[in-house]
């Protein structure tokens, strides 16, 4: 995932928009290239959003508050998601849970099922994953993603 410091442009909008043109249903994806391209989803997109597909704001943006996984402001840190499901939890994900909470230079979301269910207590940071964790992984992976 690539997040700009910069700015949008329009015009990175529009190269967004351009790749879904025809596209039946392209909301969902469109709105998840805004996010993967600038971190989050800008309230000022919405509406051009919104117009190039022939949708109310309200719809956008009702999509953009419904999903968890949108972001309507930039995170002011790295986000590490740590997968809390069934099979995690059996594998010992609740033990490193606190260090992940706890750590103030990272962010920790709850997810549930990153689909190592096989290879638990597992996490993801960007578009990585990262599986088996145990205590030193644990640490390692916290100050890997805060040093980012």
């Amino acid at each position: 995932m690539k997040v700009s410091s910069e700015p949008w442009t329009e015009a990175e909008v529009d190269e967004i928009l351009r790749r879904h043109d025809g596209r039946e249903g392209a909301l969902l994806p469109i709105l998840n290239d805004v996010q993967a391209a600038f971190g989050y989803v800008p309230d000022a997109v919405v509406p051009i959003v919104a117009h190039a597909l022939n949708l109310s704001r309200a719809e956008v943006h009702g999509v953009v508050t419904f999903y968890h996984d949108l972001k309507r402001v930039p995170a002011d840190r790295p986000v590490i998601k740590l997968c809390r499901a069934e099979a995690c939890q059996a594998r010992g994900v609740e033990r490193l849970a606190p260090l992940f909470e706890a750590d103030p230079r990272v962010e920790t979301e709850t997810v549930y099922c990153l689909g190592l269910c096989a290879s638990g207590p597992s996490a993801m940071v960007g578009d990585r994953v990262f599986a088996r964790l145990d205590e030193g992984s644990a640490r390692r992976l916290i100050d890997q993603a805060a040093a980012s």
